[in-house]
This record gives structure tokens, sequence and C-alpha cells, in this order.
């Protein structure tokens, strides 16, 4: 994995070193897995444009000089559709708010509905919770924005409001300034050059799987999953065998293509992002599976790592 700037990893002879976890929590599609990627300064936790991209539990962890930031990044709050998969999710989004420090929930700047009113309901009264709005820079008239912070002010006892955006790295620093004032004083918990506590098999896994949301386009099937059956390390060589695994037969054609190619561009492309995050040649197998109604199968569920 890519190494962090030297200066950064010198933490031993810092006088009020912090360290704490922090859960990233929020609806779907609002930036949480994209702000965790801009902080640590690489691609972690996978995205796009669909809902249920982010299904797991993800340890991000950003070392400085006097701080180790442990971001908990959590799958979007589901409000549809509460299967088994969908249900999952759900539970360890409320367990881990249980679990934290801090408690980061970050919303779309100038967006507050019905989906966010029930984010705000599942909200920890017992640590601080800063509501972090993403995408400022989509913003059109800057003058709303203040009329809307004060209106998400009485709507939670929120710590702190951080106004932001990832995509563009506007106030990320402020943001980490403000999330350090509330983690506890005390060594780190993990090795400065350490950046999370998932193993390169599960990551192999979330890499194929944000290709299959990428390239699918409309037509992807949300009981899509990926399961590694092989992952072998031979040196600077990785050699993964993975299955992509549907709800139906008639949903294979859709992630194979004509000729295959769909399922190639989806195995090149994961397989380039692996060598990036892994720093090693990959060479990596993927196929099409049917496991006809795994996503509303609690055992299914949980024998996928849910």
């Amino acid at each position: 994995m890519t190494e962090k700037n030297a200066e950064e990893l010198t933490v031993e002879n810092a006088d009020d070193f912090r360290c704490g976890t922090i859960a990233i929590t929020g609806r779907p599609n609002v930036g949480k897995s994209t702000i965790l990627n801009h902080i640590l300064g690489m691609k972690l936790s996978i995205t796009s444009r669909k809902a249920q991209t982010t299904r797991h539990r993800l340890l991000g962890i950003h070392t400085t000089a006097d701080t180790q930031f442990l971001f908990v990044d959590t799958p979007g709050f589901q409000l549809r559709h509460l299967n088994a998969l969908n249900s999952a999710m759900n539970r360890t989004v409320k367990q881990v708010l249980s679990e934290v420090d801090v408690v980061m929930c970050v919303m779309e700047a100038m967006r507050f509905g019905e989906g966010e009113e029930k984010v705000l309901e599942i909200l920890p009264r017992n640590c601080p919770v800063l509501l972090v709005l993403n995408k400022v820079d989509m913003v059109e008239d800057k003058y709303k924005l203040l009329p809307f912070i004060e209106e998400m002010a009485s709507k939670f006892p929120f710590a702190h409001i951080v106004p932001v955006s990832a995509k563009k790295n506007l106030q990320l620093d402020e943001l980490l300034a403000t999330l350090r004032r509330y983690l506890p004083q005390q060594p780190a918990i993990y090795g400065a050059d350490e950046l999370t506590d998932r193993n390169e098999r599960f990551l192999a896994a979330e890499l194929i799987r944000e290709k299959l949301f990428r390239l699918l386009g409309e037509e992807i099937p949300y009981s899509i999953s990926v399961e590694i059956e092989k992952f072998e390390q031979e040196g600077g060589l990785r050699r993964i065998h993975a299955a992509i695994i549907v709800d139906k037969e008639s949903q294979k054609p859709m992630v194979i293509g004509k000729g295959g190619e769909k399922l190639k561009r989806i195995s090149t492309e994961a397989r380039q992002d692996m060598e990036k995050l892994f720093d090693a040649k990959v060479w990596l197998e993927t196929w099409v599976k049917v496991r006809g109604g795994w996503a509303d199968d609690e055992r299914a569920v949980k024998s996928l790592g849910y």
C-alpha cells in the first residue's frame, strides 16, 4: 500500500497526542467515502453514484505528527427495500454509532428531507456529533448556505457544523482540526504507516464490486456481490480468483456482456486499482455465479461477510 509522507509518521514526540474513533454516517450517496479517501490521500473506500456502494464497516487510519484519526466508514442508512442485506447494513450503522468517540454525520448542503430526518433519529446523544455539509461547491447561491446551517443547528444539538467539498479538497483541514478537539489524549493504537484494519482479500473484493457498480449502468442488479474464492501471494505477485454473485440467471449476461467484453473491462479496471493499492502485480480471474435469493437469506448474507 502507498506509504504516507515521512514527516507525518513521526508521532512519538508529540506532547498532546490524540487518538480516537470517528464514525462517518449519513444517507447513501452523500460523499462519505469520498471524504475519507481525500483525507487518506488514496482510494481505500469504494465509490460510485449508486446507492449501496458501501456495504461494510471500513476503518481508515490517518496519522499525523500529533493525532491518529480512526475513521469508521459505514453503509448509507437504508430506508427502502429492507431485505436481509439492507437490514444487516443498518445494524452495522447502529452498532458503529454506539462505539465511537465522535460521529461525523455527512449531508449534502441545501438538502434536507425525510431521509435526512431518519438519519437524525439514529444519531447518538451521548457523544459529540459533527454535521459535515458536503458539496458546498455545488451551491450556486452561497448566501443561502448560512440560513441552511442555522436551520440544521435547530434540528439537532450538533457540536459543530463544517461545510466542505470533498472533491475540491475544501475545508478538509478545518474538519480534521475540529475533529481532533473531541478525540481522547492517548497514544496511537495502530502503526504510523497503517491505513486500514482490512486485509487485501477484502479490499480486492471491494474494488471488483466498485467496477460492477460503475460500469453496469442503470441495469445493475443490487443483489450483486463478490466472493474471493482464492487469494495467493507469490513474492510480488497476487493471484486472485473471484466469483461475482448474482441473484438470477438472467442477470449473468448483464455482467458478462457481448463476447465477454463487459466482464473483461470490469476485471481489467479492478486489477489496475489493486496494483496501485497493493503496490504489486496482480493476476485476476473472474467469473459469474448465480445464487438465487441470497440478499433475502440471512445465512447467505452472513456467509458473504455482511
